[in-house]
């Protein structure tokens, strides 16, 4: 009884495992045959997704936690776009910006803010410059 148990658990996890490779290796596929478009844009909403975890190891506890940030942009079509970036992206944009948005397919690779009156300027460049 046990040890079918253990083989159904583990036949679960595996075909799980499975599953999430060949989701994962198929948006790869789809955004390798995208092409990498400017296009652009403005900033329509900011969000973040807080995970918390508990670990217990020998009786001692541990709380962590990781936060995910997650950028909306509207394209001059009147689609919207929901790129996952990284927190020091996500600090210097603002709701309202304007711009130029890099992607390819579900891959986010930057955006460049217009500022009034003066060139165009990546949040990236801006931030090397100020360090």
């Amino acid at each position: 009884m046990f040890s079918m148990f253990f083989y159904l658990i583990f036949g679960a996890v595996a075909v799980i495992i499975i599953i999430s490779l060949v989701k994962g290796v198929s948006q790869w596929s789809y955004n390798n045959k995208q092409p990498v478009l400017t296009v652009s844009s403005r900033v329509v909403s900011k969000r973040t997704h807080v995970s918390h975890h508990h670990n217990n190891n020998n009786g001692e506890f541990h709380n962590t936690s990781s936060t995910t940030y997650y950028i909306t942009f509207e394209v001059e079509s009147g689609d919207r776009m929901e790129f996952k970036v990284d927190g020091r992206e996500f600090g210097q944009l603002a709701e309202g910006d304007q711009g130029m948005l890099k992607f390819q397919g579900t891959r986010y690779y930057g955006y460049e803010r217009l500022h009034r009156g003066a060139a165009p300027q990546s949040s990236q460049e801006k931030y090397h410059r100020e360090m």
